[in-house]
């Protein structure tokens, strides 16, 4: 089997804009982010840390480390998943986040799954 195969982590996004706690007259619009991480690999990986990089529509980047996600390091059996809901606050209607996790394989290999890149959006703002 393919090598590529052993550390597979799969990574997909859902967003929604938080009308009650934005503020648009002070530019602070607030999302929440569901993520699902899933293990498409053969060995089970342990999320250890994570790396965010979000950037709002003027270009303005703010970087986020830190350990786990929502003080968690889920330990991914093959085929499992694990999932959490986030949030961010932009000073801009429109942005986008990327990123990835650091792990952890069974074999004590570290390797990064990526974030592929998702926007964050106030409704009927992007056509």
């Amino acid at each position: 089997m393919a090598t590529s195969k052993k550390y597979d982590i799969s990574v997909s996004t859902e967003t929604q804009y938080i009308a009650d706690q934005s503020d648009e007259a002070k530019n602070r619009f607030v999302f929440s982010y569901t993520v699902t991480i899933r293990n498409s690999g053969i060995l089970p990986a342990q999320l250890i840390s994570r790396h965010w990089i979000i950037t709002d529509s003027h270009n303005e980047v703010q970087e986020v480390r830190g350990l786990g996600v929502v003080g968690a390091q889920p330990l991914l059996k093959p085929g499992e998943h694990f999932e959490y809901t986030s949030g961010t606050a932009l000073a801009t209607p429109v942005g986008t986040m990327s990123g990835s996790y650091q792990m952890v394989a069974e074999d004590g290999t570290q390797f990064d799954a990526r974030i592929p890149e998702f926007t964050l959006s106030v409704p009927r703002v992007l056509h």
